[in-house]
């Protein structure tokens, strides 16, 4: 039986792994045929990364879209599933590889659920680690502990509460949010929410799409069945300041939207504390950067 769906790739001057990427897409037609694959190129040049001329090249079934400006991971996918007609339409890094099979996972499950809105899959690192994709939206206190420790003591309690590293990544199960770098997604329940929020440019709009998903009652999934491995950092550690301030800035406009009434008044000095916290990220990373930087011959 022959089940469609469509896969739109945000790339920002990716490099081989791009192709990597859309080769594994088109390589799975488990679902009996591979996906509609529509490639949104945010990099902006005079001429087109090497990476994109030779999909383009190579793989004339793809649809390249050149919106001229890097316009962010969701608005680039907003265009990207525009583009698209499928009702299953999944929005994936270019430096995640799909194991071949898991569309057929993931098509079944959105079958036997028509109340399922969005699936994450497993998804492996390089190393072949298991990457905590699957996530609660933390309280406020599991976010402040999380935001001060997070990075300096990665297994403290609000972090692992907050990455539910406590559960069996075997295992799937319904969850608050699931990571937007392999995100399978309902166009019905994407249509009815408005698609991804554009405000976001990059960090924190998975997060927000699926807690509005789960607002408007549709569910959230993470099912191990379906895997991808994932080399993360290859378009945004290009620019890792310009990221940082974005993560920070995202982070944000998500307590923004989240808290109403009485609790608006911890905007102010969640404000201050990830301006604070996004200084130190920025100071941490020029560090790194002027002892790598002495490291080479």
């Amino acid at each position: 039986m022959t089940r469609e769906w469509a896969a739109v790739v945000v790339a920002y001057d990716s490099g081989p792994l791009l192709l990597d990427c859309v080769r594994s897409l088109l390589g799975d037609d488990s679902a009996g045929t591979p996906p509609e694959v529509v490639v949104v190129d945010n990099f902006v040049s005079s001429k087109p990364a090497d990476s994109v001329a030779r999909i383009e090249a190579e793989f004339p079934s793809v649809s390249v879209i050149r919106p001229g400006a890097n316009l962010g991971y969701a608005r680039a996918a907003n265009l990207g599933i525009a583009a698209t007609k499928a009702a299953i339409v999944a929005v994936i890094n270019p430096d995640a590889i799909l194991v071949r099979g898991s569309a057929a996972s993931v098509m079944d499950r959105f079958e036997s659920e028509p109340t399922l809105g969005a699936l994450g899959p497993k998804i492996r690192e390089e190393d072949g680690a298991i990457y905590p994709s699957a996530r609660m939206v933390p309280s406020n206190i599991d976010a402040l502990g999380h935001a001060l420790f997070g990075s300096i003591k990665p297994n403290n309690k609000a972090t692992r509460r907050y990455r539910e590293l406590d559960c069996d990544p075997e295992v799937a199960r319904s969850v608050d949010w699931v990571s937007g770098a392999a995100l399978w997604l309902r166009r019905e329940a994407l249509d009815q929410i408005g698609g991804w929020d554009e405000a976001y440019f990059m960090y924190v709009e998975d997060v927000d799409l699926c807690w509005r998903l789960k607002a408007a009652g549709w569910g959230v999934e993470y099912s191990p069945s379906a895997q991808v491995t994932h080399v993360q950092g290859v378009s945004t550690g290009r620019t890792p300041f310009r990221m940082i301030a974005a993560h920070h800035r995202s982070a944000f406009r998500f307590a923004s939207k989240r808290w109403s009434g009485v609790k608006r008044v911890l905007l102010a000095p969640t404000a201050l504390l990830l301006s604070l916290r996004c200084a130190v990220a920025m100071l941490s990373q020029l560090v790194r950067h002027q002892r790598a930087s002495v490291r080479v011959p």
